[in-house]
């Protein structure tokens, strides 16, 4: 695993943010600076956003580290175009940035606000015990995070967050991506490979065995109902995700692991997101966590140099979802 001596995820998604407000009007983007100096750039809320914004955003979620590209989709005839997901550090850009697992809560009641952040600033602030497992913390002048969130977040949230990052809050950057939107939805359904990482780190699979990594999911249309919208960009991935990765060690180990890490491997599968989410009660905890995974995968033993495949694109279940 490459330490911050090698590889910073913040210095290296500084540029990619710095293009994104430098392209904010062409992408239909609002940037502002609150207060403290934070600057937010707002991806779906009052301002529009859009397809390319959602791609870009995509990028700085992995830290620099993945590329994002549009492209006509190869299993989904009705859904024409695709994201195409790839990075060489797939557990870094992934796991290290590009996951929602740092937990923002400020307030009580109606007015409280919450939000998962994701992207590089997560690596500064290591607030998650995974980053004691990968041996990794970066070092940086600069942070960003995103929020996948229609909300904008309290000055004194930020300020904690500026302060847990070790930086000034001058130097945060705070990208908000509704559920709802286009951007939301593109960032969301590029998660495709980061969902089969999480998966495979949920198995047991030795993430230092894991190599490479590609990855695609068709892009979801977006819907102003925010259960709706939440379903398409999961289930994007559930029924019309697919993941290849190339990996080290046993050949019986890649094998066990392609066996087990579709989405159809789960006893949740086989109804819409939304209405797995209804049916639990609203509550993602009570979901069995093995559904969150591609529908498809592919995952080559380097060693032995075969290729284990499993799983199955559901184009009906895709069309319920997205219709």
């Amino acid at each position: 695993m490459p330490t911050s001596d090698t590889v910073s995820l913040n210095r290296l998604a500084a540029p990619l943010v710095e293009n994104l407000v430098a392209d904010a009007a062409s992408l239909r983007l609002g940037v502002q600076r609150l207060d403290n100096g934070t600057r937010l750039i707002d991806a779906g809320i009052a301002a529009p956003g859009g397809i390319e914004a959602g791609r870009r955003i995509a990028e700085i979620c992995l830290g620099g580290l993945g590329r994002v590209r549009l492209q006509p989709a190869g299993g989904h005839p009705d859904w024409p175009w695709e994201l195409n997901v790839a990075t060489a550090q797939p557990v870094l850009a992934c796991l290290g940035s590009q996951y929602a697992g740092w937990s923002l809560a400020e307030g009580e009641g109606k007015g409280a606000f919450f939000a998962l952040g994701s992207g590089p600033g997560r690596a500064l602030a290591g607030k998650e015990e995974l980053y004691s497992e990968l041996g990794y913390r970066d070092t940086a002048e600069r942070a960003c995070l995103v929020l996948e969130t229609a909300k904008t977040p309290p000055v004194g949230l930020l300020d904690r967050v500026a302060r847990q990052c070790g930086v000034a809050a001058d130097r945060l950057t705070i990208i908000l991506t509704p559920t709802t939107s286009l951007a939301g939805g593109v960032q969301v359904v590029a998660r495709v490979l980061e969902v089969a990482m999480h998966k495979a780190h949920f198995l047991g699979f030795p993430l230092q065995h894991i190599v490479d990594g590609m990855a695609t999911a068709p892009v979801c249309p977006p819907t102003p109902d925010f259960l709706a919208a939440m379903g398409r960009s999961n289930d994007a991935i559930l029924f019309g995700g697919r993941v290849h990765l190339f990996v080290r060690g046993e050949e019986a180990a890649a094998e066990d692991l392609a066996r087990r890490l579709p989405s159809s491997a789960s006893a949740a599968y086989g109804a819409p997101f939304a209405d797995v989410f209804k049916a639990a009660g609203y509550d993602f905890y009570k979901i069995d966590p093995l559904l969150f995974a591609p529908a498809k995968v592919a995952v080559t033993c380097l060693d032995s140099g075969r290729t284990f495949q499993a799983g199955r694109l559901d184009p009906d279940l895709l069309e319920r979802s997205f219709a």
